[in-house]
């Protein structure tokens, strides 16, 4: 009996990388996941301001649901915080003596200062702790760390009602300069939400970074006259120019500087550094669309891996 040898038929050619480009094409077919370009990412974060603004709104609500005391810690966690930095600074360390209204001057720096710490502890884990919701849906990522640092501006300004308070008890006057309260804060929330998103992708890359961040914010704190006045250290030339410059220039130091002008009528002009306004706009420019640009470049690889 006789076998036939059946060869089998050769297997097709792999198709060229060119054709199966056209193919996809002509089928309105894209990678999944691809980073859109700059403009369109721009207007898929528009499209979704709802969505940022919700999310911010409940993660402020749900962050003290299971406290006693509930969203009252909003206000009292950095009023606690500016008690303990009285006793320590002001009345250990003598950092009160010669600067005017020294409660309404140290109580305004840390709520500002809590503003920007919280801003950017919160966007250092805005990817990496939330892999489930990265993963599952598909959206312009840049929205968590915004959406964390418009959660951190609601807190502020639901605390403000605090600081007006204190701000008058201490017999602050009420000025038309608060106005200035609003530009200021504008500035801040962009350098704030700038640095949120390159902390994000950061910590995305090198989750350890979220451990580290507690300690360089304390140092940047101690550096940014929240406790003690700039002007007064840097009065004179005891210091070195650099080290003046790169007190005065601190964009941290610059928003709260700009706040305490807005509020408190014994902060003068005299007080706040060279230029401060364009120092402001500046660092918020810098750290807003530099921020921006250096995390959607990264955009379609987080909730990989």
């Amino acid at each position: 009996m006789s076998q036939v040898l059946h060869t089998p038929p050769p297997s097709p050619a792999p198709a060229d990388e060119d054709d199966l480009a056209a193919l996809a094409a002509r089928y309105g077919l894209t990678v999944s996941g691809a980073r859109p370009s700059l403009p369109a990412y721009v207007g898929q974060l528009w499209e979704r301001r709802h969505f940022i603004t919700a999310f911010a709104t409940a993660k402020l609500t749900a962050q003290y649901s299971q406290a006693k005391l509930g969203q009252v810690w909003q206000v009292l966690t950095p009023l606690l915080n500016a008690a303990v930095y009285y006793f320590i600074f002001g009345v250990l360390l003598g950092t009160k003596r010669g600067v005017p209204d020294y409660i309404p001057f140290l109580v305004t720096g840390v709520f500002i200062w809590t503003f920007t710490q919280s801003s950017i502890m919160a966007g250092t884990r805005a990817i990496s702790g939330n892999l489930g919701l990265v993963r599952a849906l598909h959206f312009p990522r840049a929205a968590l760390p915004i959406s964390f640092a418009l959660q951190q501006l609601q807190q502020l300004l639901f605390s403000m009602a605090a600081l007006f308070v204190i701000l008058i008890c201490f017999g602050v006057p009420i000025s038309v300069s608060w106005l200035l309260v609003i530009p200021a804060l504008f500035l801040q929330f962009t350098f704030n939400a700038g640095v949120s998103m390159v902390m994000a992708r950061m910590g995305a890359k090198t989750p350890d970074i979220a451990q580290l961040m507690p300690f360089i914010l304390r140092t940047w704190m101690y550096l940014s006259g929240v406790m003690w006045s700039i002007s007064k250290l840097t009065k004179g030339d005891h210091l070195p120019h650099l080290v003046t410059v790169a007190l005065e220039t601190n964009p941290a130091a610059v928003y709260i500087d700009l706040m305490r002008y807005a509020l408190i009528d014994s902060f003068h002009s005299s007080q706040l550094p060279p230029h401060v306004w364009a120092a402001a706009t500046g660092w918020a420019l810098i750290a807003g669309v530099g921020g921006f640009i250096y995390f959607w470049k990264a955009e379609e690889t987080y909730g990989r891996g």
